[in-house]
């Protein structure tokens, strides 16, 4: 294939990928009760929310539709641009290529499910009922609500990317398993700041509950570079 050739396949497979995320943003756009149904679980009864502008329930609805239609996209999207790039790899690139991705989007989607599950409800929980006054009411807006449970999700999910980017690092020769257990002390107090720049809360348990899971995943990394 000439040069033209391949930006012409690769506008086929953008084109491919955005009509796919476009058709999941309308499905999920429709299922509007089911959708918020899912992502209003985690704030419980306890807690209300406003909404303070015009537009903001209807953008608010389209941009968790955006992102619906391209978390649901995304196994498509990675095949698409596997089978891109695929003809240009020799066997085992393609192999490591598939191992890196798969694993990628599987630590990925556990650092997700592992924030909505654990840490959001927690988060929330205890931002949402602080007060730092009797006769000062809180009033969660529906904008920050969503804000804070994307960027805990995002946090989270690129935090438990780490065994993936030892492995991949490992297998240049760039790092080691024993270089590892060497930086165990910094790594530890490293993590310790990383969980408390993630975590919004200054309560000593949501640290311990971020922090933990981290330096699992750094002795699994050891374990994967060894």
């Amino acid at each position: 294939m000439t040069f033209w050739d391949h930006l012409d396949e690769l506008r086929g497979v953008i084109i491919r990928c955005l009509m796919v995320t476009l058709v999941l943003m309308v499905v999920a756009f429709l299922f509007r009760e089911e959708v918020f149904y899912v992502v209003l679980k985690p704030k419980g009864d306890a807690i209300k929310l406003i909404n303070t502008t015009v537009t903001g329930q209807f953008v608010i609805h389209m941009m968790v539709s955006f992102y619906v239609g391209l978390i649901g996209a995304m196994p498509y999207i990675l095949y698409q641009m596997f089978h891109f790039i695929a003809p240009g790899l020799y066997r085992q690139e393609r192999r490591l290529a598939v191992r890196l991705v798969s694993w990628g989007y599987v630590m990925f989607a556990l650092g997700v499910l592992f924030s909505y599950f654990v840490i959001f409800p927690f988060t929330i929980d205890f931002l949402g009922n602080y007060q730092v006054n009797g006769e000062v009411q809180n009033m969660i807006s529906l904008e920050s609500y969503i804000d804070t449970l994307l960027m805990l999700s995002l946090m989270l999910g690129i935090v438990s990317e780490l065994p993936v980017v030892t492995w991949l690092l490992s297998r240049f020769g760039l790092i080691t398993a024993d270089a590892m257990r060497r930086y165990r002390r910094p790594a530890l107090l490293t993590i310790v700041v990383v969980a408390a720049i993630i975590t919004p809360t200054s309560d000593a348990f949501t640290l311990l509950l971020v922090s933990i899971p981290i330096y699992v995943l750094y002795e699994t990394s050891i374990w994967v570079a060894r």
